[in-house]
């Protein structure tokens, strides 16, 4: 049984805000543990058994990775805190004031702002009502001054899953000089992604929002292209070569990869890339589309329940709101209840204009959600609309 594998969850608690970040296995947790337990040491600097066991461990993290996405090999993988950093590292050093940088409506902040910080000049791709992008629209949009196309995998504000498969090749007639990046912070713990078939430049992901723990992720990028980027920070590790007259730079992944890693982290990512390995990324796909059907027909039962947004593709993100209850209100209700969801803009206000809402209630489900917790859920929003009464 899965949810038994999760120490944190109990039999009470409904916790439907696996979008936020996942629950972990024992197996993670263990793998943390033991690096401390047991073989603690720094990596790639050491000469003694110790280090060198610890270095093998952490490449040997790097090289799961890189064949999880498909990738040309374990050099493509920068080690970051998160999806937030690997795409601040992609605009730090892509982009100069000015350039144009193509997003869509969808985009979580951290696929906005890094971009604004840059000094990019910002053009959007609009949805339509139900959440699918207007891809008819990329003719309008695409230039031979686009500098980057950075789109989400999977919206977490409403779920809509994007057809990157007909989205790139678009991109690529359209705008070849364009490199393309792609959000995968939603779509990698629920679907095989494959960078060698997206043909994408850049993918990054986040560990805690795939079973792992949270302060460390990924930056995919093709060989040829890191090569050419310069550092973004300075420090150990980075370098070939220092003097006082001058610094020269190491190979990626190394150049991007200054000071001490967050090994225990990077340890347990690589427990969580097992666990979803020997799960089954096809058994965990299949549940939650299940998990979401069920979710979708139960809470439409409720009365005064609307959900935002009705993608053609859907990954296990539900947004809803509860008639004119603001969204914080029946959170609070829920939480009374043993019930964790999201509510607020997700991080993503663009999104939340163009479906003139202020904000919503989010309910996401992973490998270990279970129809009960979805009955739950709505029995107590049925309690929170007899509260709340207008």
């Amino acid at each position: 049984m899965i949810r038994s594998q999760f120490p944190a969850l109990s039999q009470t608690l409904a916790f439907l805000d696996s979008a936020a970040t996942t629950q972990k296995p024992l197996c993670v947790i263990e793998a943390m543990n033991e690096f401390y337990k047991t073989h603690y040491s720094s990596v790639k600097r050491g000469a003694y058994s110790l280090s060198a066991k610890t270095t093998q461990k952490f490449e040997d993290a790097r090289a799961k990775i890189a064949k999880f996405i498909d990738a040309q090999n374990e050099n493509t993988i920068v080690f970051t805190r998160g999806t937030t950093e690997s795409i601040n590292l992609v605009a730090h050093t892509n982009i100069a004031h000015g350039d144009e940088v193509l997003l869509s409506v969808l985009e979580h902040h951290a696929n906005i702002v890094p971009w604004q910080i840059a000094g990019a000049k910002i053009k959007v791709i609009p949805c339509d009502d139900n959440g699918d992008l207007q891809i008819s629209e990329l003719p309008n949009l695409l230039s031979a001054k686009t500098k980057i196309v950075a789109l989400t995998h999977t919206a977490n504000s409403i779920g809509t899953i994007n057809p990157l498969q007909e989205i790139i090749p678009a991109i690529r007639k359209l705008a070849p000089q364009a490199k393309i990046l792609i959000d995968a912070a939603q779509g990698a713990p629920h679907s095989k992604i494959s960078v060698k078939e997206l043909d994408c430049d850049f993918l990054a992901f986040s560990a805690h929002k795939i079973y792992g723990p949270t302060g460390v992720g990924i930056l995919y990028g093709k060989n040829e292209i890191l090569e050419t980027m310069p550092p973004w920070q300075g420090g150990g590790e980075m370098i070939d070569k220092v003097s006082f007259e001058g610094t020269s730079f190491a190979l990626p992944p190394a150049r991007f990869e200054a000071g001490t890693p967050p090994i225990a982290e990077v340890l347990g990512f690589s427990a969580a890339i097992d666990w979803v390995n020997e799960t089954g990324m096809s058994n965990i796909l299949a549940h939650e589309r299940q998990i979401t059907a069920y979710a979708l027909d139960e809470l439409q039962k409720v009365e005064g329940l609307q959900v935002v947004g009705k993608p053609r593709d859907r990954g296990s993100i539900i947004s809803f709101s509860l008639g004119k209850i603001h969204p914080h209100d029946v959170a609070l209700i829920l939480d009374e209840d043993s019930i964790a969801v999201r509510a607020g803009h997700h991080c993503a206000q663009p999104t939340m204009e163009r479906f003139k809402v202020p904000a919503t209630l989010r309910a996401s489900f992973a490998a270990y959600t279970e129809p009960w917790e979805i009955d739950k859920l709505c029995k107590s929003l049925v309690r929170a609309s007899d509260i709340f009464v207008y």
